[in-house]
């Protein structure tokens, strides 16, 4: 383990971040499971695919 690790735990053990703050972080990872969640069960839609069909790339 990193001594920088270490100093980060220190500090947040000591100034705990804010209930809005882990909600805030909670949802983002809620969201990101979903969305992997989705993808898993259903497949990745094919109108949020990038299409092929442009300028081609030598």
């Amino acid at each position: 383990m990193n001594v920088r690790w270490l100093l980060r735990a220190k500090r947040w053990a000591q100034n705990p971040p804010s209930e809005d703050h882990v909600k805030l972080v909670l949802t983002v990872i809620v969201a990101c499971v979903s969305l992997y969640l989705v993808d898993l069960i259903w497949g990745w839609p094919d109108w949020l695919s990038v299409d092929q069909s442009g300028r081609r790339v030598r």
